[in-house]
């Protein structure tokens, strides 16, 4: 697979500022924590879904590519169905990504309107001080998932491609031709799994921070 993406949106930097703008992040204090870093779970479950697919896809496709296989059709339906559930995650992810890219930015600049209202310069200092640290987290989310997005759109291209070629060549000297490609789409499948690894390390980072208290 060659990564031809130069540029591409983090993957899941931006999901933090949505999160932290949905309905009853107006408040202060717990509530606004507690609701947050539920949303921030949710967001995990569905990256932690999508490295779950990233392994069963690359099982299916090394199963089907296995020389002497007695059920070619039904290691072929099952990669299918595994492509599918892959691209439905996929898809789900990279629409996150598109919709919220400016919402952390938005947030930020809305936090810092807020903390320069505040008259006591104490507690002017700690709202300044809250929305650096957070601003730090969601940094790490951005610094970590750089690439990712490209990553997955060219291993999606490839397995559904693989795919599709399989559909109308299933022969032996097909699977055969065509296990250079697949050998090398399950290796980069592993290198795209392990890349979104650091990405839910620095996600838990953030909601440990929201979870200490996310009042501005």
């Amino acid at each position: 697979m060659t990564f031809r993406i130069k540029s591409v949106f983090p993957l899941v930097a931006p999901l933090l500022g949505f999160l932290l703008l949905l309905p009853g992040c107006a408040t202060t204090g717990s509530g606004r924590a507690e609701k947050t870093t539920a949303k921030m779970e949710v967001v995990d479950s569905e990256i932690r879904q999508a490295v779950v697919q990233i392994d069963a896809t690359g099982l299916s496709l090394e199963k089907l590519i296995t020389p002497g296989l007695s059920d070619t059709k039904g290691a072929f339906e099952t990669y299918s169905d595994n492509v599918v559930k892959m691209e439905r995650l996929g898809e789900k992810l990279i629409k996150h990504t598109d919709e919220m890219s400016v919402r952390g930015k938005d947030y930020f600049a809305e936090w810092e309107k807020q903390g320069n209202t505040y008259t006591n310069p104490q507690i002017r200092e700690l709202s300044e001080q809250r929305r650096s640290d957070l601003n730090t987290v969601y940094r790490k989310i951005s610094e970590s998932s750089i690439g990712v997005k490209g990553w997955f759109i060219a291993y999606m291209r490839d397995i559904k491609e693989i795919q599709s070629f399989l559909s109308t060549d299933l022969t032996d000297k097909g699977i055969a031709s065509i296990t250079p490609v697949a050998r090398k789409a399950i290796n980069d499948g592993t290198v795209l799994r392990n890349a979104v690894l650091p990405v839910l390390s620095a996600l838990d980072g953030a909601k440990r921070e929201m979870a200490q208290g996310g009042a501005n």
